[in-house]
């Protein structure tokens, strides 16, 4: 048996870490645009990236890298050196070249405005004001927020049955361009559990589908999404069962929080397919509902207007049939199997679910087992505003 005790120590729970947040002059006012993360002994590294072809300088970097270890990775916020070609690359080797040499294969990550090269002076100035001291991670997750409206972080101390214990902790930012297939998103999970590299990029690749990936704001999926997970052994214990439902429990909290903070929305949706013909179709109909258009902005306008979710369900090309389907506002049946039971007062109790800030909108296909949950949100005027004026 293992016991999670939550902990208030993001991405510094871990033994050895350390992180802190700065301002280097990428944002206005003095706000923090530059994060560290250090660990004072060597780390293994599991990794995921965004599918977005034109993947961002600063995951080109790393993947070049082959395997390797490492003990600090910095993030800028403000510009994501993306669509910057070879001189983006370029860029992060000579910014990484002035660090210190105790900084082993250190790493660079950058989220914001694509297609403009790095302000290299302001960077490199600004990392010299690291202080690999400091335990201060929720400066650090701050700092790495771009429209975010809060910083997302969470960790746990996992206590095993022999008296062992190990930590693992992580910092998240997103809140626009998030779809299902990563999103614009970075999030970094430190561990001092002793965890083979081999079974951490398993259970990584594995977490992700169920969280991440399942994920939507706007269906956009961004050029830098990034998840480093970062292990220095300090703990010297481990428990594989633990640790991957500790790792999958960090990263779903910090997913639906992204979607939580989805620029302008008021609700996070938790859309619960079952009965597909397999899991791969009931998938497919969750994220096209958390993506539809029309589904968003009925949950904007608490429109109780369950026609659009099956007709999502009805479009996403799945086997699915009337007679078979029923659509439930959290415990409210408003379509069961091709019988119309809405009526005026029923309207009214959906309509009060849908003025509640988080919901469940379930599905059931009534075809077989098949079953996926993915998380959405609304979309309004905000969005609009907050994107019209991204780059100003």
């Amino acid at each position: 048996m293992y016991k999670l005790v939550e902990l208030d120590s993001g991405v510094c729970a871990a033994e050895g870490f350390y992180a802190d947040g700065v301002s280097a002059g990428l944002k206005a006012k003095g706000a923090k645009d530059m994060a560290f993360i250090y660990s004072d002994t060597l780390c293994n590294i599991a990794s995921v990236f965004t599918t977005n072809k034109m993947a961002a300088a600063p995951i080109k970097h790393f993947k070049a890298k082959g395997d390797f270890q490492t003990n600090f990775v910095f993030i800028n916020s403000k510009n994501a050196n993306a669509m910057t070609g070879s001189s983006g690359v370029s860029d992060i080797e000579e910014i990484l070249s002035t660090l210190p040499n105790t900084l082993v294969n250190p790493l660079m990550s950058s989220t914001g405005v694509i297609g403009v090269r790095l302000p290299k002076e302001k960077i490199i100035n600004g990392t010299k004001l690291f202080d690999l001291s400091m335990k201060n991670p929720h400066s650090a997750a701050q700092a790495i927020m771009t429209t975010d409206s809060f910083s997302k972080e969470k960790a746990f101390r996992v206590e095993l049955e022999d008296g062992s214990a190990f930590h693992i902790g992580a910092m998240a930012k997103g809140a626009g361009m998030i779809n299902p297939a990563m999103a614009t998103m970075l999030c970094f999970i430190t561990t001092d559990a002793d965890a083979p590299v081999n079974e951490m990029q398993k259970m990584l690749d594995e977490a992700t589908v169920t969280t991440f990936n399942a994920a939507s704001v706007d269906g956009d999926t961004s050029t830098n999404d990034t998840v480093m997970l970062f292990a220095n052994g300090k703990s010297g214990a481990y428990h594989k069962e633990a640790f991957a439902e500790a790792l999958h429990a960090i990263m779903l909290f910090l997913a639906r929080e992204m979607v939580r903070d989805g620029e302008g929305a008021t609700k996070l949706v938790t859309y619960n397919v079952t009965g597909a013909k397999n899991d791969v179709e009931a998938e497919r109909v969750a994220k096209a509902l958390s993506d539809s258009l029309l589904v968003k902005t009925a949950l904007y306008g608490e429109d109780p207007n369950w026609g659009r979710i099956a007709s999502t369900v009805g479009a996403s090309g799945v086997e699915a049939d009337e007679a078979t389907l029923t659509i439930k506002f959290n415990d409210l049946c408003v379509y069961e199997r091709g019988k119309l039971l809405f009526n005026a007062e029923m309207e009214k109790e959906a309509a009060a679910i849908m003025k509640l800030s988080e919901f469940t909108i379930s599905c059931d296909l009534g075809i077989a087992s098949g079953a996926f949950t993915a998380f959405g949100c609304d979309l309004g005027y905000e969005y609009v505003k907050i994107n019209a004026d991204y780059r100003t």
